[in-house]
């Protein structure tokens, strides 16, 4: 039916399609439905790289790391945006319902500081214990 639509409003001439320039509607057609998939596609990165940022950098304890954390954290909580890009545009675009998935990252967060406290070093190197280190009483002498 839509290709109907298309060939009615186009003229062929010498085989080719030729369409009229006036009719934005027929081009906008075409192409929205590839442009739209691109503008998910690059919401769902947005995302990701907002659950990556805020489970990699929970525990952080370097300022670059606690920056990213609480940049993703603040975008997750916040609501009533008008921005293209925040969390609840981006849900409502891809079909997800927000509040669910922020419950989920809080719960998340709380088991995740939970467990660090609990298991008392912070994620990361662990450090290593200082000890002096013994000096030998023997002395070596040089033979010839």
């Amino acid at each position: 039916m839509l290709r109907k639509a298309y060939v009615e409003r186009c003229m062929v001439t010498g085989g080719w399609v030729s369409l009229d320039p006036a009719d934005m509607g027929i081009i906008e057609a075409v192409y929205k439905k590839t442009i739209r998939e691109g503008e998910e596609r690059l919401m769902l990165a947005v995302l990701e790289s907002a659950v990556e940022d805020f489970q990699k950098y929970v525990l952080a304890r370097k300022p670059s790391g606690k920056k990213l954390f609480q940049q993703a954290e603040e975008w997750f909580l916040e609501k009533d945006s008008d921005e293209l890009f925040s969390f609840e545009n981006i849900c409502e675009t891809l079909g997800l319902h927000p509040d669910p998935i922020r419950k989920g990252l809080l719960v998340w967060k709380e088991a995740k500081l939970k467990l660090s406290s609990v298991e008392g070093h912070p994620a990361g190197r662990p450090k290593l214990a200082r000890s002096p280190v013994k000096h030998p009483s023997i002395r070596l002498s040089k033979t010839a």
